[in-house]
């Protein structure tokens, strides 16, 4: 109804359309009161008309999303350590009538909230928490903030946790403590490697010696069977010799002096083996046997003597 008494009035007086358009950028909204009241009018990005003198732009705000800078508030952590903590918090309107008429500074507002809310969070944890539960504290406050700001037509996207920094006298005792535990670490590592190298060490020596131990019993095996096959091949060689001496003995036409001279021979024989040694010589005779296997050997040499003699004739 106004806008047609508006052209009318227009139309009559002949008054200029420049204050009755409002041009409203792209991403931005704007609210209109009517007589100080707001009935509800918006105007979207776009030309928009009012009416003048009845129509004013109470707010002109972007409904693109924003970034909110906490500057860094003191906490006290759970165990009594004072720390220093700033974040970053990612926001848009969603309901601009709420944005301005819920509260008076919405910024201001919503630092003080999240002021709040990181020293509640930052007092529930202890000093080693904050810095390995950022993850956890940003979904948190997450989620407090988007409750909290959602009576404000407020949306909060995502909560950062940027620094957190312990009073001076903490930061020294931690590097302190870090000192120790490297320090406590490398002693460590230094124990294992050396327990390590002491393992591998005794360990190689006892495969050594196994190794070593299965060579020399495996060289005693093959010394042993060799001894073994010289003794069978020494016995089957004096088998046979023995065999051949039998027959020898039986056609014999004196054996007892045949045997007397074999006697005789090894006699001689370990005489020689005695007389080629460095040691002392000492060769014991049975006195009583000495007579008999020189006269067997003589008599046996007499016999060979005529043979060949008999043979010549």
């Amino acid at each position: 109804m106004y806008q047609w008494f508006f052209m009318a009035f227009i139309a009559l007086t002949g008054t200029t359309l420049a204050g009755s358009v409002k041009i409203i950028k792209q991403g931005e909204e704007a609210l209109v009161e009517t007589l100080g009241r707001y009935d509800g009018k918006k105007l979207e990005p776009g030309l928009n008309f009012v009416i003048p003198f009845l129509d004013q732009i109470a707010c002109q705000e972007t409904i693109r999303e924003q970034v909110l800078e906490i500057p860094p508030q003191n906490c006290i952590t759970r165990d009594n350590v004072s720390i220093s903590v700033d974040a970053v918090v990612y926001w848009r309107v969603i309901n601009l009538e709420k944005s301005y008429y819920k509260v008076q500074d919405l910024q201001a507002a919503m630092v003080n909230l999240v002021l709040t809310q990181i020293r509640s969070e930052m007092g529930k944890l202890e000093l080693n928490q904050t810095f390995t539960a950022r993850t956890e504290v940003n979904e948190m406050l997450l989620r407090e903030l988007d409750i909290a700001t959602a009576p404000w037509g407020v949306k909060v996207t995502r909560v950062e946790l940027r620094d957190i920094v312990p009073s001076k006298t903490v930061q020294g005792a931690m590097e302190l403590q870090m000192s120790a535990e490297r320090k406590k670490q490398a002693a460590i590592l230094t124990s294992e490697g050396e327990r390590e190298a002491v393992v591998n060490s005794a360990r190689g020596e006892a495969e050594a010696q196994i190794i070593e131990a299965e060579a020399r019993q495996r060289a005693a095996i093959l010394e042993a069977e060799a001894q073994q096959k010289q003794q069978v091949l020494k016995a089957q060689g004096t088998a046979a010799a023995m065999d051949i001496l039998g027959k020898k003995l039986n056609a014999a036409p004196s054996s007892a002096q045949a045997l007397q001279f074999l006697l005789a021979q090894n006699y001689l024989d370990m005489g020689i083996k005695i007389g080629s040694s460095n040691s002392s010589k000492i060769m014991f005779m049975d006195p009583r046997t000495i007579p008999a296997t020189l006269d067997g050997i003589g008599s046996i040499i007499t016999e060979e003597s005529n043979g060949e003699l008999s043979k010549l004739a």
